[in-house]
């Protein structure tokens, strides 16, 4: 028994039937995420990583100096700058990153990855990739509308601008 339908289903008995679509649809993207996570975070656990760890080390090495200020990272990740300083704190004492001064603005810290966290980023990244995201569970066309359908949604949630250039 699928216990979404299930709770579809009671959703419907109680006469809530303009919301029973939409909890399951909801309460399916959540249960989704955390089966990916799943996946993702068995792949990184061999690597000391969390998903959280792994993106901000993705993030610093796309980087053109492999460095951010914190509060840039935070915001590239969408996340809490407590939760930037969480993950920075631990990337730190496993050797993955380190804080530097800024060299223009010494109030400012920066957040720098460091060759062993290049070497853990890159290896999770290629495991990843085998492991989780060429083959997602979803088919391709069903990849593509997914990312057009959330694409859509975040965006119409104000979770980013999108910039458009003429041709």
């Amino acid at each position: 028994m699928d216990p979404i339908s299930e709770a579809r289903r009671h959703w419907q008995d109680r006469g809530w039937l303009e919301a029973a679509e939409g909890m399951a649809a909801v309460t399916s993207i959540m249960r989704t995420q955390q089966i990916l996570l799943a996946r993702i975070e068995t792949v990184l656990k061999p690597h000391g990583l969390t998903f959280a760890r792994f993106e901000l080390l993705a993030l610093l090495s796309f980087t053109r100096e492999g460095a951010l200020p914190m509060a840039k990272a935070s915001a590239r990740l969408q996340v809490h700058p407590t939760s930037v300083t969480n993950s920075v704190d631990r990337l730190e004492r496993a050797g993955l990153v380190r804080r530097v001064a800024h060299p223009a603005d010494g109030r400012t810290k920066l957040v720098e990855i460091t060759a062993q966290g290049r070497a853990v980023v890159e290896h999770a990244t290629l495991e990843l990739n085998a492991k989780v995201f060429r083959n997602p569970g979803f088919s391709g066309p069903e990849v593509d509308g997914l990312n057009q359908v959330l694409g859509r949604f975040r965006h119409d949630a104000g979770d980013f601008v999108e910039t458009r250039f003429p041709i």
